[in-house]
């Protein structure tokens, strides 16, 4: 029996000789938010998939799309099949829009992950490593805005993490709660595509 393939190495040593794949982004992105943060805010916690481990920069997570956001932001009620009223009214729904085409790291793209000598683990596995990477792409020549990669819990979705360096060319709209009447049709839309079903609030 094959052994499993374990954590991804990390950026090779001519790492920043190597071109990367790039792609732009023209937007708009999408973001479901806490309402208590700023639609744009660009974490410095080195907790998630490719913030910065030393914290010198901020990273934004969205997506192309709605249910590319919802599927990255709702990723235990994913799980259990379930999703509460509570959880929906406690974030925001954002759409980003781009002053400037955004250079992103196509981790999505055919043979891009072989360019660099990555493969799904770069996205799909431990977190650790995926920070060194984003420190490496972050610090390579080309000066990447962020990163284009698949959704882990819907790869047939893409997802975004900006880089802070590219903040001033991003503007946000705030949409509301996926539970205001206008955006209920899209909520309708994403418990359908996932498969959820909905837990109303207690009265």
């Amino acid at each position: 029996m094959r052994e499993p393939p374990g954590p991804l190495p990390p950026p090779p040593d001519d790492f920043t000789s190597r071109t990367l794949p790039l792609v732009e982004a023209k937007g708009p992105l999408f973001r479901l938010h806490a309402r208590r943060r700023d639609a744009l805010h660009f974490g410095r916690t080195a907790s998630w998939r490719f913030d910065d481990p030393e914290r010198r920069y901020g990273v934004c997570y969205t997506a192309t799309d709605v249910h590319g956001a919802f599927a990255e932001t709702f990723t235990k009620a994913l799980r259990a099949g379930l999703i509460a009223e509570a959880e929906l009214r406690s974030r925001g729904l954002a759409r980003i829009s781009c002053r400037r085409p955004l250079a992103l790291v196509d981790l999505a793209a055919s043979g891009g992950l072989a360019k660099i000598r990555a493969d799904a683990r770069l996205f799909a596995g431990d977190h650790e490593v995926a920070r060194r990477w984003s420190a490496a792409f972050h610090a390579h020549p080309a000066k990447p805005d962020g990163i284009l990669c698949p959704a882990r819990h819907d790869p047939a979705r893409t997802v975004c993490a900006v880089f802070e360096r590219a903040k001033r060319a991003l503007r946000a709209e705030e949409l509301g709660s996926l539970l205001d009447v206008a955006l209920l049709p899209t909520l309708k839309d994403l418990l359908d595509t996932y498969g959820l079903g909905f837990v109303p609030r207690r009265s």
